[in-house]
């Protein structure tokens, strides 16, 4: 079969160009060779470059992808950690992944929503006594705590600042260099020291979490081989429940900034039956920057649209890109809630948290979680807060992954009420 040749970008390494582009890009060289497919070298080697709901289905394709060896070893020492699910295929893949679903069950799921709810009223109570705070930062930690408490992992008061920041570093250093990415491996490393004497304790029996946490069932989980995973590989999938939620904080604020940006939206939040706080969070997580790109490897030498793809090629997916797509979203750079409202849930054409299937595939476990959280919090910000948002710098360096507005998001004046 005759196969099309990729469009190829010319120079030695476009590293340098990812970092001062970031988010756009691939979407830039999308537009550039009118392809969404194109090849470049970055990080001294070949990569291609898919886009598009067409190129997400194939990718997310577990028969022609992998993901072992795709994860740079910088970001496997900052954000996922090394041995995580992440970095798996097939059944190993997903016997573990098994794992992180039975803790999403409908019950587990509202316990964390109401932990959640709560610690928003103890946190937003205390915000009436200061003169402003910064919610991105106040939502990490929100999140941090309820993240801890649901998956029954012990977090003293005296250690809540600390642990939210570590999170909160792993998670900055997936685009950084120098102090960043140095600020995340190390806490990367404090992190898992922390998570493996969790696990040593849970499996001594000096710490007793309820069996159905996320802290006991990854402590005695099983591989498909009968033995329990090693300390370290079990800190790094426990950090892979609670460093998500912690993520989360980055999506809340993207909300409440939505709700700045678009007052009209604030209305329909308050007088909603639910149905438009759905559509609200789902544009927020298309809309707004979150992951730039996802990487895997070719699996086996094949043909795609008549274009040849080679074993062991790095390709990337583009995450922002897609969700921005015009061949697949009307005026995908305007903010409107209501795309939503008759959307079928196409499995590819919106990859916020990865596409494809939950349980098969590299879709996030925790993606009913995040959507969830958002909700809850912002119906918060609308229904059970009033606050106001002074004069600050709230733009966001597109070039910077991941990204958030300059100041964080300050707010002031807030006050609380009970649900009407």
């Amino acid at each position: 079969m005759a196969h099309r040749q990729i469009p190829t970008e010319k120079g030695l390494d476009h590293t340098l160009d990812l970092l001062s582009e970031g988010f756009h890009f691939i979407p830039n060289r999308r537009e550039k060779f009118q392809s969404n497919i194109f090849q470049t070298r970055v990080m001294g080697q070949k990569a291609i470059c898919l886009s598009g709901k067409e190129a997400a289905g194939v990718f997310y394709d577990n028969d022609f992808f992998q993901r072992k060896g795709a994860a740079p070893k910088r970001v496997q020492k900052t954000l996922f950690g090394q041995n995580g699910v992440q970095g798996m295929d097939g059944e190993d893949h997903k016997h573990r992944k098994r794992m992180f679903l039975s803790l999403m069950t409908p019950d587990r799921l509202q316990e964390l929503n109401n932990i959640t709810l709560a610690h928003w009223e103890r946190k937003a109570k205390a915000w009436e006594d200061l003169s402003q705070i910064v919610l991105f930062d106040e939502a990490e930690e929100i999140m941090g705590r309820a993240a801890c408490e649901w998956a029954g992992v012990p977090l003293s008061e005296n250690e809540v600042k600390q642990r939210t920041k570590e999170f909160s570093d792993m998670i900055d250093a997936f685009g950084g260099t120098g102090s960043r990415y140095k600020r995340g491996k190390k806490a990367r490393e404090r992190s898992e020291k922390w998570m493996q004497q969790v696990i040593k304790q849970i499996r001594s029996g000096k710490l007793t979490p309820p069996a159905y946490t996320a802290a006991y069932v990854i402590a005695m989980h099983t591989e498909r081989n009968g033995k329990q995973m090693d300390t370290s590989t079990a800190a790094v999938e426990l950090i892979n429940v609670l460093r998500p939620i912690v993520a989360i904080g980055r999506f809340i604020m993207f909300g409440a900034l939505a709700l700045h940006e678009y007052p009209e939206t604030i209305e329909h939040l308050q007088k909603g039956d639910g149905s438009y706080s759905q559509m609200f969070v789902q544009e927020v997580r298309r809309f707004y920057p979150f992951g730039p790109f996802t990487g895997a490897r070719v699996r086996k030498d094949f043909l795609w649209n008549h274009y040849r793809l080679k074993k062991g090629t790095l390709v990337l997916l583009d995450i922002y890109g897609t969700n921005h797509h015009p061949d697949l979203w009307e005026r995908p750079e305007t903010f409107q809630p209501e795309r939503f409202r008759d959307w079928e849930g196409h499995p590819f054409s919106f990859i916020p948290q990865g596409g494809g299937d939950h349980y098969t595939g590299h879709r996030c476990a925790g993606e009913w979680i995040t959507v969830m959280l958002m909700k809850t919090s912002l119906e918060f910000l609308t229904k059970r807060m009033t606050y106001d948002v002074p004069t600050q710098d709230l733009s966001y360096n597109m070039a910077r992954m991941p990204t958030l507005p300059k100041s964080g998001l300050v707010i002031e004046n807030i006050r609380t009420h009970e649900p009407s």
